[in-house]
């Protein structure tokens, strides 16, 4: 880690914005029941994997955080796209808080979501009490300037929220038109229930995988754990203590049964030729 940062926040303040967007999102969320339909739950699965492990997952974690592996521009960008549309922020902001985690791992103030600081605030209260040097690209900017001096990643950066509008009237019409008046159900499935769903599926990974499980290398120095139910819901990424043990892994699952879904979508993509310089760590490499 060769940026630093420095804890200009003193008093944690609540930002009334993040509260009251993620506050609205929670409350439509509420509506499914009344906009029920298998065909919306179908999509809300369909999303949250897309999303979530070919979006979150292998692009803004493993592509783009710690560059286990490498695609070509043209993939990259549209991988990070997919990234995008997860709702979890821009490119530029998810890698740079990312790599803080990394470089100061459970640290009170470094750390944007220190699992030392409580289950809630590593879940989602760091999210609610957002401090300036976690948000702002001013200095989150310094932990990704590979992807802060890309003018395509600059944009994501700027304009993830407004990708949800197309995106959504797109879930809009293919619901009404293709399913016969089903527009409200995948509008209120594919968007908030799928960002509820996704977010805390995310957020598990900071919360939980620091508190819950079992450690195959109890070296590391943090609380990091392998929490069997929250790889279930990340696609492979509750695989957390291994992946702390060696970040750069584009494979979290290291016994044969710490399923990896993510690192089977890196696999086919090396085998079609499309990823390459895919880095396993020693302990992968001898199973």
């Amino acid at each position: 880690m060769t940026a630093t940062t420095e804890a200009i926040s003193t008093t944690p303040k609540l930002n009334w914005t993040n509260v009251a967007f993620f506050s609205a999102f929670h409350i439509a969320a509420l509506a499914a029941p009344f906009y029920f339909s298998w065909q919306a739950v179908i999509l809300t699965i369909f999303l949250h994997w897309f999303l979530g492990s070919i979006g979150i997952t292998l692009g803004y974690h493993r592509l783009l955080s710690h560059r286990s592996f490498q695609v070509p521009q043209w993939l990259e960008y549209i991988i990070a796209t997919i990234g995008a549309l997860a709702m979890q922020g821009g490119p530029v902001f998810w890698v740079g808080g990312h790599r803080q985690h990394h470089g100061f791992t459970e640290d009170n103030q470094k750390d944007p979501y220190s699992a030392n600081k409580g289950f809630w605030w590593s879940h989602i209260m760091w999210i609610m009490y957002s401090k300036p040097e976690h948000f702002k690209s001013t200095y989150y900017n310094k932990f990704a300037p590979d992807l802060a001096s890309d003018p395509y990643y600059r944009f994501l950066d700027k304009y993830f929220l407004l990708l949800q509008v197309p995106f959504a009237a797109l879930l809009y019409v293919i619901g009404e038109k293709l399913f016969s008046g089903l527009g409200m159900s995948f509008l209120v499935y594919g968007m908030a229930v799928r960002s509820v769903f996704l977010w805390h599926s995310t957020w598990l990974i900071n919360s939980a995988c620091h508190k819950w499980g079992y450690k195959n290398f109890a070296e590391t120095p943090d609380h990091s754990t392998n929490l069997w139910w929250a790889a279930i819901l990340t696609y492979g990424e509750g695989w957390h203590n291994n992946h702390h043990a060696y970040p750069k892994s584009a494979r979290s699952g290291l016994k044969w049964w710490e399923i990896d879904p993510t690192w089977g979508v890196i696999s086919l993509l090396q085998t079609l030729g499309l990823a390459q310089k895919v880095y396993i760590a020693e302990p992968w490499q001898a199973k």
